[in-house]
């Protein structure tokens, strides 16, 4: 499981401070649509039919206790109570509420999570199977 050293969290950090920067600035009318539309799924933040739908990364497929516990945190109080885990190995929370992304990032941050670059023509995660890096016949382990 990846873990984040101190460049790593201090990156996130400064990235949930200023996606919320440029959210308010959107809500206040001071950054239109068009220029916010690749802030937001910079930040994994899709604007779908009926709800927003933010897509968190999950590196590698794994996750700690603490990591799933703030998911579920996130899916009870910023969604209808659950999220949609991905064949790319990320989860969605398909019904938040706009204005509270910035405040969920900083949820996910704090379990060493992020949403960047989780949309569009970026790097996907890689699905491999359960037993990746421990079976005694596995060829290559995958998760490098």
């Amino acid at each position: 499981m990846y873990r984040y050293n101190e460049t790593d969290q201090r990156l996130v950090h400064d990235r949930v401070r200023q996606f919320r920067d440029q959210m308010q600035r959107h809500l206040d009318g001071k950054l239109s649509d068009d220029d916010f539309r690749p802030l937001r799924l910079q930040n994994g933040l899709y604007l779908q039919r009926h709800a927003p739908m933010l897509r968190v990364a999950i590196p590698y497929g794994t996750l700690s206790s603490a990591q799933l516990r703030m998911l579920a945190h996130i899916a009870r109080t910023c969604d209808r109570g659950y999220g949609h885990f991905t064949t790319r190995s990320n989860v969605q929370f398909n019904w938040v509420r706009f204005a509270d992304v910035p405040d969920i990032l900083a949820l996910l941050a704090t379990v060493q999570m992020h949403a960047i670059q989780t949309s569009g023509n970026c790097i996907r995660n890689i699905t491999t199977d359960q037993f990746a890096g421990v079976a005694h016949d596995e060829i290559v382990d995958p998760r490098p």
